[in-house]
């Protein structure tokens, strides 16, 4: 996913990077591009706050994707995805979004569209995404987002 690349390239960390080397690169990379150094040349600083929510975004996005990230809520994506139903879904660019019944949000990345049509034409939607989509695509919560947005 084009999104994907595009925050590891702005941190400059490869697909292997984990979050140990994303806090250090975030870290070093957010002393370089602080808006508080650049005080006395208002165009840099605009710059660099542009840069710096950019970086924010990318590491949190990054941090929200790795495989410890997701070994760390293991046990409550299994209860949520086995125990609870689906409330809602959408499709768009290859980003399916599951809404369940318990309040959470997972976004699942490069999911074919012909795997999102035969969701939506499958008896069970349930059935049919516990079967191919949760346990086979790249995910992340998105319930905390919208929490504390």
């Amino acid at each position: 996913m084009k999104k994907i690349v595009d925050y590891r390239k702005l941190l400059g960390v490869t697909k292997d990077a984990d979050l140990a080397e994303l806090k250090s690169v975030y870290r070093s990379l957010m002393k370089t591009w602080h808006p508080d150094k650049f005080n006395d040349d208002a165009v840099k600083k605009a710059e660099a706050e542009e840069m710096s929510k950019n970086m924010i975004e990318a590491y949190h996005f990054l941090v929200s994707i790795c495989p410890e990230t997701a070994e760390q809520t293991k046990e409550a994506y299994i209860t949520t995805t086995t125990t609870c139903g689906i409330a809602d879904f959408e499709y768009q660019k290859q980003i399916l979004k599951v809404d369940f019944t318990d309040g959470t949000t997972y976004e699942y990345f490069s999911v074919p569209r012909e795997v999102y049509i035969k969701l939506v034409n499958a008896d069970s939607p349930g059935r049919f995404a516990r079967r191919h989509i949760f346990n086979e695509y790249l995910y992340r919560s998105t319930s905390r987002l919208v929490a504390n947005a």
